[in-house]
């Protein structure tokens, strides 16, 4: 049975008003979204390529993501002051014989400045944050190494399938992870490649700390990341009172806080394959 014209355009404007909602979104969810076949789905996008009513991007939603999310760069100009008083805070918490996770992101950057600042060293970091590598690397006393995975250059990461069978040879005593959004329901992310990245480096965490500035208060993006009780520590800059009245569970830690005491554990790799720095 044909269908007919205007139920086709219909289909297609809610497309694209998905994908410049969304920035970028992978063939499946199109058809999840929309509930077609990946067939309609591939002559839906071709048709409105063809208009110039969309741009296609080669190599897949991590493609997607470097391509048309904001930049490092970008980024890193956002909310500094308070990714910095964060930072700050947090990195106090790395002791030596440590082994910890930075996951990507402009406030894991501002993290490995506030380590350098503060002189502590004799820890090892595993991340695939090349900002934060590149700083980290020239502190004399801290091993750095990198998760591998493909190289998304505007966001300076490193993510994808290498990148998780990296992390999966590693036990760390503290991961600081990032997020895009925070709301009474827990913490969300805009990509699933980055949420799988950043469920693999929990599940071999001691500890995760989640930093997250005031500008996450109240937001959604595209995808589910965790659930409140699955989080060990939000750093945020707001107000206390804002954060417990999305949720009353919230383990929140506030820069003023003193930081809480943090004991180390054997964490040694498995042997797996990482990229030293």
């Amino acid at each position: 049975m044909k269908v007919p014209r205007h139920v086709i355009e219909n289909r297609r404007n809610k497309l694209e008003l998905l994908l410049a909602t969304r920035r970028y979104l992978p063939l499946q969810e199109v058809c999840a979204q929309l509930k077609i076949s990946e067939a309609t789905a591939r002559r839906d996008l071709i048709a409105l390529q063809k208009t110039g009513r969309i741009t296609r991007t080669h190599g897949g939603a991590l493609s997607e993501f470097n391509d048309r999310f904001p930049s490092f760069t970008d980024r890193h100009r956002r909310g500094a002051r308070s990714k910095l008083v964060i930072a700050r805070a947090v990195s106090a918490v790395f002791r030596e014989g440590g082994t910890y996770f930075l996951d990507s992101g402009t406030t894991l950057h501002f993290l490995a400045e506030a380590l350098r600042e503060s002189g502590r060293g004799g820890f090892r970091v595993l991340t695939g944050n090349l900002s934060a590598a590149a700083i980290l690397s020239r502190m004399r006393d801290v091993e750095v190494y990198l998760t591998g995975g493909r190289m998304l250059p505007r966001q300076s990461v490193l993510l994808g399938e290498g990148a998780v069978r990296a992390i999966e040879g590693w036990k760390f005593d503290a991961a600081f992870l990032s997020a895009e959004g925070m709301n009474g329901e827990g913490l969300w992310n805009s990509l699933l490649p980055v949420i799988a990245h950043q469920h693999a480096v929990i599940r071999r965490s001691t500890k995760n700390y989640f930093l997250l500035d005031r500008a996450k208060l109240g937001r959604r993006a595209a995808h589910f990341l965790l659930s409140w009780p699955a989080v060990d520590t939000l750093v945020c800059d707001a107000p206390k009172a804002a954060v417990l009245a999305l949720c009353a569970d919230i383990p929140h830690w506030h820069p003023d806080d003193p930081a809480p005491e943090v004991e180390i554990q054997p964490s040694a790799s498995e042997g797996l394959p990482v990229h030293f720095l």
